[in-house]
């Protein structure tokens, strides 16, 4: 039996995909905003002279990198208001968890950034007077951002495809939609195409970006 595509039926409902779509970019904008902050405090803790901070910032970032994020989803939701004793609204258990999660990716490579700077630079910058700041603003930061730039859109285009677990503590994303589109008309492959086209008219450029930056930051070394 051939199977008859009808992606009319299913468009009819485009309000909720462009709907859905906007939520999944207002979560990764927002999500990567909080997570860059998140991750420059971690950095800045894990190369830090106190080992309190060091060992707080390693144990947040384990958490985080070593559970799957749908799980940390799910313990935010529905966990985390139990130690609390009081109950989290979904939207900001999806935007706490998503940057949380984020952060302690961005952390890591804004960490390897700048350890894979010479330590050289760091003792000239010192010699003629400048303070660890100076140094660190005006010499480290603008050579480590040249080399993480690269990692850093890889993985905020990984963070744009991991909003749509959000779903599952019923957030209205793109996945959502499709989901509720499905059930309004049954056509789960049609819509689901749907969405999955979406996402690729989204993330295509973004990964295209990220490979020319890294092609003309080579070429510049």
């Amino acid at each position: 039996m051939t199977y008859k595509w009808d992606f009319h039926s299913v468009w009819l409902y485009y309000d909720l995909f462009l709907e859905g779509l906007s939520i999944t970019v207002l979560y990764t904008f927002g999500s990567i905003f909080f997570g860059v902050i998140i991750g420059f405090a971690t950095c800045g803790a894990r190369l830090s002279r106190f080992r309190v901070l060091q060992a707080v910032a390693r144990v947040y970032q384990e958490i985080f990198r070593c559970t799957p994020l749908l799980v940390q989803l799910l313990w935010f939701y529905y966990a985390f208001p139990l130690l609390v004793g009081g109950s989290i609204d979904n939207r900001v258990a999806a935007m706490l968890t998503l940057s949380l999660y984020v952060g302690a990716f961005y952390a890591e490579i804004f960490r390897g950034g700048i350890v894979s700077i010479d330590r050289g630079q760091r003792e000239a910058a010192a010699a003629i007077g400048m303070s660890p700041w100076q140094s660190m603003t005006r010499i480290i930061l603008p050579q480590a951002i040249k080399r993480m730039l690269p990692s850093f859109i890889n993985q905020s285009v990984i963070q744009f495809k991991n909003t749509s677990l959000v779903s599952v503590i019923s957030v209205a994303d793109l996945a959502y939609m499709a989901a509720v589109v499905n059930g309004q008309t049954y056509r789960p492959l049609e819509s689901y195409t749907i969405m999955a086209g979406l996402y690729i008219v989204m993330l295509l450029p973004l990964t295209q970006a990220a490979d020319w930056i890294e092609r003309r930051l080579r070429a510049s070394d």
